[in-house]
């Protein structure tokens, strides 16, 4: 399966798609240039592994290209964080 995964600004969220049907979101909120990850889904009947992995990989790559932040509010993302610390640097002050 070919999976994208795009900003929505407007749904201040990521979305993972397989073609039209959207397979899950992390959701967040924008203050200024950092991110604050709130919320992260995928289809349990998605039939794929990792899916979350993909998105959340692929959003933060995006935040670090952007120059920007990210808070991890969101337990998945703060836990994936947590085992791939090479993606550390990007978490920002815990009060922002």
């Amino acid at each position: 399966m070919e999976t994208t995964v795009t900003d929505v600004p407007e749904s201040d969220r990521f979305e993972i798609r397989s073609g039209d049907r959207m397979l899950g979101l992390a959701a967040y909120e924008r203050r200024g240039d950092t991110v604050v990850f709130t919320h992260t889904e995928v289809d349990p009947d998605a039939g794929e592994s990792g899916l979350g992995s993909t998105l959340v990989r692929a959003a933060l790559d995006e935040v670090r290209s952007r120059g920007g932040s990210v808070v991890p509010r969101c337990s998945f993302v703060a836990g994936w964080i947590e085992r791939h610390p090479e993606y550390a640097d990007l978490v920002a002050d815990r009060d922002s």
